[in-house]
């Protein structure tokens, strides 16, 4: 069920699960009432109250949602989400960048999640939630890079690849074939790392990090219909009890 996770420090855990937690999404044509029941397994074994994972409609771009807001929407329409209380939190991708972020404050952790594919990544999303995590009074700021596609097998047209390293340099690549290529991961670690934002790129998990290789994750490139895994945020039950 999880590709892997660890504890974060300060009563944190992160996570990023893989396909033997089945689709997690419900917008791409699976049985709801399958992946809710799935959701509500995941959140069994995370030790949260059932209900209680907060995902997002994400849509290529660059909102963060408030996830302790008392009016936010039940599935909020953005690409990130911030928490300063107990809420825990789901991105969802299949070759996009997950990023999971935790920080200290004087009230207790303070948490994020955000959804970098091209677009969103390239038009400021992790610049956007990094400011509403400090706004929330984060500081120590850590961020972790789930699976996505990597550099060498995400293709992209000459023009698409000159147009995002004008802006990012660092997400440069080429394929095993000498094509142009966006490199997302290091595109997320280069923005969070000018930042200030310390960063890991876990590599624990069965199989390598790169979606589109590891059958065992969710590749809309692969097959569209392998729906989509998620990172994961949460306060453990000891982090619950201590806060």
């Amino acid at each position: 069920m999880f590709w892997w996770q660890e504890d974060a420090g300060d009563g944190v855990r992160v996570a990023f699960t893989d396909r033997a937690a089945g689709n997690l999404a419900l917008h791409t044509g699976d049985d709801p009432q399958s992946v809710r029941a799935r959701r509500a397994v995941l959140e069994r074994e995370m030790g949260v109250p059932r209900g209680t994972l907060l995902f997002l409609d994400q849509v290529h771009g660059t909102d963060v949602v408030d996830a302790d807001a008392p009016d936010r929407p039940q599935v909020p329409r953005a690409d990130a989400a911030v928490s300063a209380g107990a809420t825990p939190l789901a991105v969802m991708v299949a070759d996009c960048v997950p990023v999971l972020l935790a920080g200290t404050s004087p009230a207790g952790p303070v948490t994020g999640v955000a959804h970098a594919g091209r677009r969103g990544l390239l038009e400021g999303v992790l610049e956007r939630t990094v400011d509403r995590l400090r706004a929330r009074g984060a500081e120590r700021l850590r961020a972790w890079i789930g699976p996505a596609v990597c550099g060498a097998c995400y293709e992209v047209p000459a023009a698409m690849q000159a147009d995002a390293l004008r802006h990012l340099p660092a997400a440069a690549a080429t394929t095993r074939h000498g094509t142009p290529a966006l490199d997302l991961p290091a595109g997320a670690r280069d923005v969070l790392g000018r930042l200030g934002v310390a960063v890991r790129t876990p590599q624990g998990g069965p199989g390598p990090a790169c979606t589109l290789e590891n059958e065992g994750l969710s590749s809309h490139r692969r097959d569209p219909a392998s729906g989509r895994i998620a990172g994961l945020v949460w306060r453990s039950a000891a982090g619950e009890r201590a806060a």
